[in-house]
């Protein structure tokens, strides 16, 4: 069986595709079929002299998302999607898709939602499962090739490793039990038995929230390094995020493409080392008058962006009435277009003046918002590593600043271009007294924590580790607005369906 992907290994031969209709077009005694078998589209060119009255027959019955099998001439055409086309000599259709729902008009994003099942065919969804599977082959490399193992944490707990307020609470037999939050805490353990270890698997946070970058169920690569010291944890974290960036742009340029991705940012991110922050040197930049200053001139940037913006629709619209179909088309096209980022702007002009008021009144100890991290990376080419925060506002198990008690030797690394924290991690506390004290003092029960203290009783080491959420990662590569685009099946507040 020939994909489409592989076309170019079969010029001039005759090869069948089975797929589905993605798109097609008539002209009297031709029709241009663009067929998509999962790996690729291909436009397949039926001639009613070349097939037979029966395969015309069925050609004519084709409608969005039929399934077919064409057989055909493969042809070089740099002028066709993927530089191939397939010239027909026979088709049939295995069944006919009566009104699809979905069709290249626009849609809300509910009704996308609602036909989530659907929407997962259309080709900018495609790109982004795409990257998102290179992505996860390149996390398994990275650490395979650097000596990791990957075990897994188990999604049953018995405890919190993050607090108690966003926990799914379940029954399990006759005790209670949460889906977990984290990995972390077992990987700590599979540290001491291996040394280098990572997990990968779902994650559950019941926060009530219901921001761009929240999903109730997603994925976390958590590496545990025995040994680490919290430069190390950064370093590490740092050529992973590079690592990763690089095999998304060699391997899936088709896809970024696709996704409309200014890959020239990426690009940045691939090649130059990340800026390292400490927690109170970026709460100065908030607060600064260069910070303040930037916002200004972001306002003045939109809205001439705006102004050009509005002219450029008025002067295709008036060339609509005049112009071909085709030409009307791409007019449509791009109208659409124009309105998506007038829709943009409008909203940063709404949101600039409370992120100018979020920074100024920003009062050190509070954790940084989704505000706050955008306004960080803004003066950044690549994402940065934000270090050494108020141990008041991350968790237990972090070890404190032999410098300065009241700082974590916590790390975050904030992704550029608005995306924020993609990565959470820390140099672990080892101490077996002090890690009970600090167990005490978030109010939490030691008896459900016996056996992680057993870690700081039987040959304990330094030892440190980060978490990086795969969906937040996938929508800053792809560029999408929102992290329910980067799952298949998004689980968020109020979204239990498809």
């Amino acid at each position: 069986m020939v994909y489409i992907n592989n076309l170019s290994e079969h010029v001039d031969e005759e090869v069948t595709l089975k797929g589905w209709v993605y798109n097609y077009r008539s002209s009297g005694s031709l029709y241009f079929v663009e067929m998509r078998d999962g790996s690729g589209i291909c436009q397949c060119v039926v001639a009613q002299d070349a097939v037979s009255e029966e395969a015309w027959e069925q050609t004519e019955a084709l409608r969005q998302e039929t399934s077919l099998e064409i057989t055909g001439k493969v042809v070089e055409d740099e002028r066709s999607i993927g530089g191939h086309e397939l010239q027909v000599t026979d088709l049939n259709i295995y069944q006919v898709a009566e009104d699809y729902p979905i069709t290249p008009k626009e849609h809300g994003v509910e009704f996308l939602m609602e036909n989530r099942h659907l929407w997962l065919r259309s080709q900018k969804q495609w790109a982004a499962m795409r990257v998102r599977n290179e992505i996860i082959y390149a996390i398994h490399t990275f650490f395979q090739e650097r000596g990791f193992v990957q075990m897994d944490a188990p999604i049953f707990t018995g405890n919190a490793a993050e607090g108690t307020t966003n926990l799914f609470e379940t029954e399990y037999f006759d005790d209670e039990a949460y889906l977990t939050q984290s990995g972390q805490l077992y990987g700590e353990a599979m540290a001491m038995a291996h040394g280098l270890i990572y997990t990968f698997g779902p994650t559950f946070r019941a926060e009530k929230s219901k921001t761009r970058r929240h999903l109730t169920e997603f994925w976390m690569i958590e590496p545990e390094m025995a040994f680490y010291d919290l430069n190390m944890n950064m370093d590490l974290a740092e050529d992973f995020v590079q690592f990763i960036v690089k095999r998304v742009l060699d391997r899936r340029p088709k896809e970024l493409e696709i996704l409309e991705r200014d890959t020239s940012k990426l690009r940045k991110t691939a090649e130059n080392g990340f800026p390292r922050i400490s927690y109170t040197e970026a709460v100065e930049e908030l607060k600064s008058d260069d910070m303040a200053a930037m916002l200004d001139q972001m306002v003045e940037d939109r809205k001439q962006e705006a102004e050009d913006l509005k002219e450029e629709r008025d002067e295709i619209e008036k060339e609509r009435g005049q112009a071909k179909k085709w030409r009307k088309a791409q007019i449509d096209q791009r109208v659409i277009e124009i309105g998506k980022r007038l829709d943009e702007i409008e909203e940063d002009l709404r949101n600039i003046p409370d992120w100018r008021e979020s920074a100024l009144n920003f009062e050190w100890g509070e954790d940084f918002g989704g505000s706050d991290e955008t306004l960080l990376t803004m003066k950044y080419d690549t994402p940065i590593l934000v270090h050494r925060y108020p141990a008041e506002i991350k968790a237990f198990y972090m070890k404190r600043d032999p410098e300065d008690e009241k700082l974590a030797m916590a790390c975050d690394m904030l992704a550029p271009e608005g995306y924020g924290e993609i990565i959470g991690g820390s140099k672990r506390e080892e101490d077996l007294e002090t890690l009970k004290k600090r167990i005490a003092e978030h109010g939490l029960s030691e008896d459900v924590f016996q056996w992680y203290l057993d870690l700081r009783q039987y040959g304990s080491v330094p030892h440190s580790g980060f978490g990086l959420g795969l969906e937040r990662t996938v929508a800053w590569l792809c560029g999408l607005d929102h992290v329910r685009e980067t799952i298949p099946f998004p689980r968020m507040m109020g979204r239990l369906t498809p």
